[in-house]
């Protein structure tokens, strides 16, 4: 087998973020319309490694991700050790603010799946004169507890492993076993108590934002909602419902993806994006 080189680039971002001094962990390929994108919860950004080595899609937008702090190839921040990692609305959305401040990212598409998807709502709400469009993969207004968080933080169990099983069953079937299994490594190697800190954000007190759906004006800033219909943690009805309470929302169900689309079946799930990103681009 020949050695092949992939077109995305990776470096690290020194910066101060919520008010402490970061070394962050970025990665990007192509030119054009920036697209920042979110990983889920546990994960990291090689979820959008389909997305970054897709030459009709880098030729038009520059896709960039990160790996939110903790995560992947991102340090926590000095003195972690003292703390308890919890992720919250607030400092998340703080967050990708900030980010796309550092890169000097000038009203970008952001686009997030599940934590992030849920987050894509709030900036929608919150911060729509920022970006240029939003687009939430398994994106849901709040979750049912179906879960218990114990065991992801347990000195008796490995978190990695568990994290891995927890999600295993919210992937489609028919995805792809390689695709599959490369997206349950990433959770695997998650650093200790970071899945149950993330998932702090997604089930905690803000977590249930349902009744402020309404404030969104897809006026402002176009929203797409876009969910896999194996997902049975944010379900097509889940979406569905949330899209309800959005004026002028465009939502699509995404038939033979789960939780993870871009990661789980990237040549399944272009398939939907592209058209989005097509309609985006035409706005100019």
């Amino acid at each position: 087998m020949k050695a092949t080189r992939e077109p995305v680039a990776g470096h690290y971002l020194n910066l101060e973020l919520l008010g402490r001094p970061h070394r962050l962990y970025v990665e990007e390929a192509g030119q054009g319309v920036p697209l920042l994108c979110l990983h889920t919860a546990g994960s990291d950004t090689r979820q959008y490694r389909g997305l970054m080595n897709d030459a009709e899609i880098t030729r038009d937008f520059r896709v960039i991700a990160f790996d939110m702090p903790w995560h992947g190839k991102s340090s926590p921040p000095s003195g972690w050790q003292t703390e308890e990692y919890r992720l919250t609305s607030a400092d998340y959305s703080r967050m990708v603010l900030e980010v796309c401040d550092a890169l000097a990212l000038d009203r970008p598409v952001v686009m997030g799946c599940s934590i992030g998807g849920r987050i894509a709502l709030v900036l929608a709400m919150e911060q729509a004169t920022r970006f240029r469009a939003i687009i939430g993969l398994q994106s849901g207004a709040t979750i049912d507890p179906y879960y218990e968080l114990t065991w992801l933080h347990h000195p008796q169990v490995h978190g990695g492993e568990a994290s891995a099983a927890y999600v295993s069953g919210l992937m489609a079937p028919s995805s792809p076993d390689a695709e599959r299994w490369e997206t349950l490594w990433h959770y695997m190697q998650s650093g200790p108590g970071i899945f149950k800190g993330d998932l702090y954000f997604y089930r905690g007190a803000d977590g249930d934002i349902r009744e402020q759906l309404s404030a969104i004006d897809t006026r402002v800033c176009p929203l797409y909602l876009l969910t896999g219909e194996y997902d049975y943690s944010v379900s097509p009805e889940d979406t569905r419902a949330a899209a309800e309470r959005i004026p002028g929302v465009k939502f699509t169900v995404m038939p033979k993806l789960g939780h993870f689309p871009m990661s789980e079946n990237p040549a399944l799930f272009l398939t939907y994006l592209k058209p989005v990103l097509a309609e985006i681009k035409a706005r100019g």
